[in-house]
């Protein structure tokens, strides 16, 4: 059956297998980020032939009212996508699941680097919206451009430290030795209290860059989810913790997923020593790559840029091919593209607000003080 059966184990563990192996394999294509993604429900497809599975997309399915749902394949399907043919077959597959929920539409945004015969060949097909080229952050769901380290050499050897070191920029050099020589350590766990401390930074660090974040079950979730893979790492000086981060290595392509730091000794920067230190974790573990996370645009006062690029100076920056909607219901399809910018913005407004509200009682030195 081209639908994955979910209650059959050896189904599961043989879908699994292949999504695991895939050169394209993503964290969010594991079955198991079903369990992370609670409010949404699972679904996935497959092609294959001879007894061998040849492409596979991980649905998220979110419910709308009225009965309509979104398919979401995020960072899918896994193909080989200068199979075009094949792609349009695990694409297709999805049909019975388009009925069963109702879908407006199915979007998916894999991990393939831009190319403009790929990116015509996807506006060229009936129904299908391409946002890439132009969009802004508020059209799409995961940023086009990623920072992605390397830590292997062409012929698959792990990287030593000095190799390492060199695809960084003189700056983040300068920031990894100098916290290294000014005390700052950086653990690594996975227990609670480790989530609790790296929630605690994270939240701090969300009120302060007036951003949303996420609850702290969430976080136990992706542990949860990848117990074996996961690690919560904690920059500490004398003590202090300074910054954290949750990174999963999934399958050799190791993912820093999030990550805070709050206002204590910020001119050690520990964060740049905690990503050195992850990526030497990575290392150590046999690891390809260290995906440092995307950035919606290159720009140059973009702090979050600034600070990523400095990591990753000797790979540069990635651009993804974008984010691909087959629209199965245009006019709801259409009142959706209006809506999720409007969304968007609303919700960084209250964050905002409640960012700023919180930071005046915590000035008048009021209960509640974060």
């Amino acid at each position: 059956m081209p639908v994955l059966d979910l209650t059959d184990p050896a189904a599961v563990d043989r879908y699994s297998a292949f999504v695991r192996a895939h050169p394209h394999r993503a964290v969010t294509q594991d079955l198991r980020w079903g369990a992370v993604k609670s409010e949404w429900g699972q679904e996935a497809v497959y092609v294959e032939e001879d007894g061998r599975i040849l492409a596979a997309m991980t649905l998220l399915v979110r419910r709308l009212p009225g009965g309509f749902s979104v398919l979401y394949a995020p960072r899918g399907p896994l193909v080989d996508w200068h199979d075009k043919d094949l792609v349009l077959r695990v694409l297709a597959e999805a049909q019975p699941l388009v009925r069963k929920h109702r879908a407006v539409l199915t979007r998916f945004d894999p991990e393939v680097r831009f190319d403009e015969d790929l990116d015509r060949w996807l506006r060229s097909q009936p129904g299908w919206v391409v946002k890439n080229v132009g969009a802004g952050k508020d059209d799409v769901i995961q940023p086009r451009y990623t920072m992605v380290v390397r830590l292997q050499d062409e012929s698959g050897r792990q990287l030593s430290e000095d190799e390492l070191m060199a695809k960084y920029n003189s700056t983040a050099r300068r920031m990894v030795r100098n916290a290294r020589k000014k005390g700052v350590v950086v653990d690594q766990g996975g227990s609670d209290e480790d989530l609790r401390v790296f929630h605690e930074i994270y939240t701090y660090m969300g009120r302060r860059n007036e951003i949303t974040t996420r609850e702290l079950g969430y976080f136990h979730r992706i542990r949860d989810a990848f117990p074996d893979r996961t690690t919560v790492a904690r920059a500490r000086h004398e003590g202090d913790d300074l910054a954290a981060a949750v990174t999963v290595d999934y399958y050799g392509k190791l993912y820093y997923l999030y990550a805070g730091s709050n206002d204590t000794r910020r001119e050690l920067r520990p964060n740049h020593l905690m990503n050195h230190e992850l990526m030497m974790w990575g290392i150590g573990r046999g690891a390809e790559s260290y995906d440092l996370g995307g950035v919606f645009e290159l720009d140059e006062s973009d702090g979050l840029y600034f600070f990523k690029r400095s990591l990753a100076k000797g790979d540069g920056v990635t651009e993804l091919v974008g984010e691909i909607d087959v629209v199965h219901n245009k006019a709801l399809h259409a009142a959706l593209t209006r809506a999720y910018p409007l969304v968007q913005r609303a919700r960084r407004a209250v964050s905002a607000g409640v960012s700023r509200a919180r930071k005046r009682v915590a000035q008048r030195g009021e209960p509640g003080r974060a």
